[in-house]
């Protein structure tokens, strides 16, 4: 490994998912899976997220290629369900096997372009989701806890 970028996310995104699991453990347990106005999404619903496309972005790294269906993620975060420490270990597992992965990106490879439904991405930027998805849902659950009244 020898670019920057890379030496920055594999340090970062273990960290990343450490303050994700912080922000969900400052949550009561009855409040994990806690719905604004019956509407918003709960911690329990972004950190299963967070847990299973780290998951996904290692396997489109490799790949070079966006092959699984929305539906697909859907029901995975459906059977995950609301069991903490299924989620914590998918977690776990998912952001080891990510960080490994974007080791070993060489340098030469962060200009190639991955064609999403959405549009075109960078390996570089897609590199970058693991950090910014947790850092982004870390901040919500943190939200949550605002709204709670549990955030110190």
């Amino acid at each position: 490994m020898t670019g920057t970028l890379q030496q920055f996310l594999v340090t970062a995104i273990p960290a990343t998912k450490g303050e994700l699991l912080e922000a969900l453990a400052r949550l009561p347990e009855d409040k994990r899976g806690w719905c604004a106005g019956g509407k918003a999404r709960t911690a329990l619903d972004l950190v299963a997220e967070c847990a299973i496309l780290n998951g996904y972005t290692a396997d489109l790294i490799i790949s070079k290629k966006f092959d699984f269906a929305l539906a697909d993620f859907q029901k995975e975060k459906d059977d995950l369900g609301a069991d903490l420490e299924a989620l914590k270990a998918l977690l776990n597992e998912n952001t080891a096997k990510v960080v490994e992965v974007i080791q070993n990106v060489p340098d030469e490879d962060l200009e190639i372009i991955i064609e999403f439904p959405w549009g075109p991405s960078t390996v570089a930027e897609t590199c970058s989701y693991p950090y910014w998805n947790m850092k982004y849902h870390t901040g919500q659950i943190n939200f949550i806890s605002s709204i709670l009244g549990c955030l110190d």
